[in-house]
């Protein structure tokens, strides 16, 4: 007999096990693969590998299916969550991140990463940061009873702005850590990564509800779509680990390192959403989703922007793979936190 108490699916409730395994996985094939595994890594254009490119597609534009932008005219009757959420994920987020990533990668573990290393780590960091999350919010909304529309208004408004937003931040506070910034790979990256699938996205939504209609769509279309995002994922992560295998294998400590900063980011961020939310007086169900935006990442758009601008075995796109690795345990706690705290 059911509690009514939510619960988060399997698949993704157990989804750090799954990226640890397909880490192991990863790690084992560039190990014993050795030279061979380059074959793959060399499979570029303009800086993007081609079979990764073609996974973190499959990631994102299922997201995208999800956006309507019709929502977004509704957001003017209840502004503050909305208002909270961009002040939080905008004028916040990237700045803390970048600054937390600066003490551990520049100062605290000065003496064992070389000042080059730790510019890619900050700017791994970076790119985490100045990508709200999209997708898992729905998950995190959900299971503390967030609402659902308002959540939606939310995830759509910073997806446009992300698209104007991403490319000046990153570029702000990459030139802060002295790293060459490749605009026109920037800039591709966001046209192939969100562009491109968000108007795949609403262009599908449109066709199918306007043949198959709305019940049909999130009812079964959408059903079926929602595996693609995760399994494309974590074969990403089994690319990535494999083209980065004897890096770790020589340095096993370096993944504990990286995640203790962006630990660090995303309780300090939830903690600022949910008290600015506390303080104006916003309802638990619109509360919740807003410090669940700001605490979690874009790490789809993360992983693929660091691969383009610093390549597969780079230590920023190290960073955002472990961004992954180390989320979904961290927000599932959030979760639980979040619904002891309701109000």
């Amino acid at each position: 007999m059911s509690n009514g108490k939510k619960q988060i699916g399997f698949f993704e409730k157990y989804l750090s096990l799954w990226v640890a395994i397909c880490i192991v996985v990863g790690i084992g094939i560039g190990h014993f693969a050795g030279d061979s595994i380059q074959i793959l890594s060399n499979l570029e254009i303009f800086k993007v590998n081609i079979p990764v490119a073609l996974l973190i597609w499959a990631m994102i534009y299922p997201m995208m299916l999800q956006v309507d932008f019709s929502s977004i005219k509704n957001v003017g009757k209840r502004p503050k969550g909305l208002i909270l959420t961009l002040i939080v994920n905008w004028l916040i987020k990237p700045f803390t991140m970048a600054f937390f990533a600066w003490i551990f990668f520049a100062k605290i573990y000065s003496a064992f990463i070389s000042p080059e290393q730790a510019g890619e780590y900050i700017a791994g960091a970076i790119l985490l940061g100045a990508a709200p999350c999209t997708a898992m919010v729905f998950v995190w909304s959900y299971l503390t009873n967030g609402d659902p529309n308002y959540t939606l208004v939310q995830v759509s408004v910073n997806d446009l702005i992300i698209l104007v937003a991403f490319i000046p931040i990153v570029g702000l506070l990459l030139g802060i850590t002295n790293i060459t910034i490749p605009y026109d790979t920037l800039v591709a990256s966001i046209v192939v990564f969100v562009v491109v699938p968000l108007l795949a996205g609403y262009i599908t939504h449109k066709m199918l509800v306007k043949r198959k209609g709305e019940a049909w769509f999130k009812n079964e279309f959408l059903t079926k779509f929602k595996p693609v995002s995760i399994i494309a994922l974590l074969l990403t992560l089994v690319l990535l680990f494999a083209f980065q295998g004897n890096i770790i294998i020589q340095n096993p400590l370096i993944i504990v390192l990286v995640a203790i900063p962006l630990v660090i980011q995303t309780y300090f961020i939830f903690f600022i959403a949910w008290f600015g939310g506390r303080k104006l007086k916003l309802p638990h169900a619109i509360c919740s989703p807003a410090a669940m935006i700001g605490a979690s990442n874009f790490f789809e758009l993360a992983v693929a922007v660091a691969i383009a601008l610093f390549g597969l075995e780079s230590p920023a796109a190290m960073v955002t793979v472990v961004g992954v690795l180390v989320e979904v345990p961290i927000m599932l706690s959030l979760v639980k936190l979040a619904n002891k705290w309701k109000y």
